[in-house]
């Protein structure tokens, strides 16, 4: 059957013969957008959309080179799939940018915020009783573990423990929250 009659067919409605159109330039239109894609499982799924857009299409085909009407809407559809794909990729390129640009920043910020309380505890340090003063300016300045501390003072991990609690009770009694923002 040549591709006239078939086409002929299948714009008065015959279903087979699409069917036979499909059988018979598969393999064509597969190559066709698998050169561009690159990909099998794309180009299979490119292959199907456009079979359907010939089914649309051919009520304006013009009967002018029908395989060279067919691969050129192929080539077209692979083209625009392969476009997608590239301003996907540009967009989560563009949104892990974003995101690297954001986390720095909020670093940043954490960071500044971090060296301003310091500097306001700093400050404050003048003001807490002389037995808590080095506990905790080695644990919350010079940022010590309780392990350090007591080797330092030589004393147990439990009393250094135990000053820092208190000093945090006198904190909490003495200062407000707001005194450090």
């Amino acid at each position: 059957m040549n591709d006239q009659v078939l086409i002929k067919k299948i714009l008065s409605g015959n279903d087979h013969a699409f069917r036979v159109l499909v059988e018979t330039y598969r393999t064509e239109i597969f190559r066709t957008v698998y050169a561009v894609l690159r990909n099998q499982k794309d180009a299979e799924d490119a292959t199907q959309e456009v079979f359907i857009k010939i089914y649309h299409a051919l009520p304006q085909y013009e009967n002018q080179g029908f395989k060279t009407w067919m691969k050129r809407i192929a080539v077209n559809h692979a083209i625009d799939i392969k476009r997608k794909h590239e301003r996907r990729r540009e967009e989560i390129v563009e949104a892990l940018e974003y995101d690297a640009l954001v986390s720095t920043r909020d670093h940043l910020e954490n960071k500044v915020i971090k060296l301003e309380q310091r500097r306001l505890v700093r400050e404050r340090l003048a003001e807490l009783p002389e037995n808590y003063r080095e506990v905790v300016h080695d644990f919350y300045i010079a940022e010590k573990s309780y392990q350090q501390m007591a080797e330092e003072q030589q004393v147990q991990v439990k009393t250094i423990e135990t000053k820092l609690y208190r000093a945090r009770i006198w904190m909490k009694k003495h200062w407000k929250e707001d005194d450090f923002s």
